[in-house]
């Protein structure tokens, strides 16, 4: 198999999911670091400008969205599963948390670090990517409201630990565990966890899942350039097997679309349908940096749409 390629960097907590996923696989990675503020040119040309991260790579395979991540890694390799009890339940929990926590965690950690925080990344966010301003100070009237949220959201883990066993979906690791586990993650490397613990009332229950899903490490990652990377794509062919045309909608492979998230970091990327069905759809680019390359995203939290025929599909 080609290198699994990851693009992240360290404090990103969506990164943080997919690299706990690779060291439960037990899968060897290599590690291109990224900034954590555009621009990224060199990432760009082999996702058509989307802007969040982590990104995997396989070859001439282009992976984004840590859903999508999951659903490559488990066609990869299947044991261990990331969905020991079935896919329904994990994924929900974990599309519902992604999108539940993530405002108050911002919340609750610019409290601690906001003053901290580069006006260069403050600025980003609100213009390119959230849509609304982090600072310490424009996220301070709601710091109660999101500590409430947090700590409600805290004791439902608890609440499933209780009725499951060590993980939320039972006695094996999921990727629901993975998922809840990093917005907590976030705010405890960064704010300290004993601090956190306290404020969110985050019960034993809680933080001793927290310390086994810690325990699952991140593998074993090798360091790669960006350059490298980009050298790897247009050098590569797409390889991966997902093939599908079962589009609910209609679109067929051929068709030229767009694709573009329907939550923040809005940035449309048009291609060529290549496979799809409910749950994933492939679009092929062609760039001179990076010669042909297929681009995978989830279905959920996305929105596509057929584009005119002459649509833009290269880089």
């Amino acid at each position: 198999m080609t290198d699994i390629i990851l693009h992240h960097y360290d404090l990103s907590p969506f990164s943080e999911k997919i690299r706990l996923a690779l060291g439960y696989k037990g899968l060897p990675w290599k590690s291109v670091k990224v900034e954590a503020v555009p621009p990224r040119p060199l990432l760009d040309a082999l996702t058509g400008g989307y802007r969040r991260v982590p990104v995997m790579q396989i070859g001439a395979d282009i992976y984004c969205d840590t859903e999508v991540i999951f659903r490559a890694l488990e066609r990869i390799q299947p044991q261990p599963s990331l969905y020991p009890a079935g896919e329904g339940i994990a994924k929900a929990l974990s599309f519902w948390w992604d999108r539940a926590t993530w405002k108050p965690a911002i919340g609750i950690l610019v409290d601690y670090i906001g003053e901290h925080l580069p006006e260069e990344f403050l600025r980003d966010r609100k213009d390119h990517y959230l849509g609304y301003d982090i600072s310490k100070s424009a996220m301070a009237p709601m710091l109660s409201a999101y500590v409430q949220q947090m700590t409600a959201f805290g004791e439902w883990l608890a609440s499933m630990l209780a009725e499951n066993g060590d993980y939320l979906t039972g006695q094996a690791v999921s990727a629901a565990d993975i998922t809840c586990y990093h917005s907590l993650w976030l705010l405890r490397a960064n704010c300290g966890a004993e601090a956190i613990d306290a404020q969110l009332r985050l019960s034993p229950a809680v933080t001793a899942w927290m310390d086994r899903i810690a325990a699952i490490g991140h593998g074993t990652p090798t360091e790669m350039t960006p350059e490298e990377a980009l050298a790897v794509a247009k050098e590569a062919e797409p390889a991966d097997s997902f093939a599908a045309d079962a589009d609910p909608t209609g679109l067929k492979p051929g068709q030229a679309v767009t694709v573009t998230p329907d939550d923040n970091a809005k940035v449309t990327v048009a291609g060529t349908l290549v496979a799809v069905d409910a749950q994933e759809i492939v679009i092929a680019r062609q760039s001179s940096e990076a010669g042909t390359h297929h681009i995978h995203f989830p279905r959920a939290g996305f929105e596509v749409f057929a584009a005119p025929a002459d649509a833009q599909t290269a880089a």
